[in-house]
């Protein structure tokens, strides 16, 4: 019972959200209602489902998933990773290249 007690003190969380305005045509950068619909009955979600998909697709496409680096490697590093890593025999393609 004290589950209860608990669960009905609580406050629903409160959401933040967006206005979405739907394209009056279906464009590279915007949709209409009824296609959002025709996609959220095809794939058997509802409408708030078939855009977080479509938005976290557009972040996996767009976004880094690492942090930028500090550029290429110097001489220096390229001498730690020499004494470290013995490279006999290996030729790096990017350092010495053929042509």
């Amino acid at each position: 019972m004290a589950t209860k007690r608990a669960s009905a003190n609580r406050k629903p969380p409160t959401a933040s959200g967006i206005l979405l305005r739907y394209r009056d045509k279906d464009t590279a950068y915007g949709v209409t209602r009824k296609t959002t619909t025709r996609l959220a009955d095809t794939l058997g979600l509802s409408e708030t489902q078939v855009v977080h998909i479509a938005l976290a697709n557009l972040a996996r496409q767009t976004l880094p998933r690492y942090e930028a680096d500090n550029g290429p490697l110097t001489d220096e590093q390229y001498a730690v990773i020499e004494r470290l890593v013995p490279q006999k025999g290996f030729v790096s393609s990017k350092k010495n290249r053929l042509f």
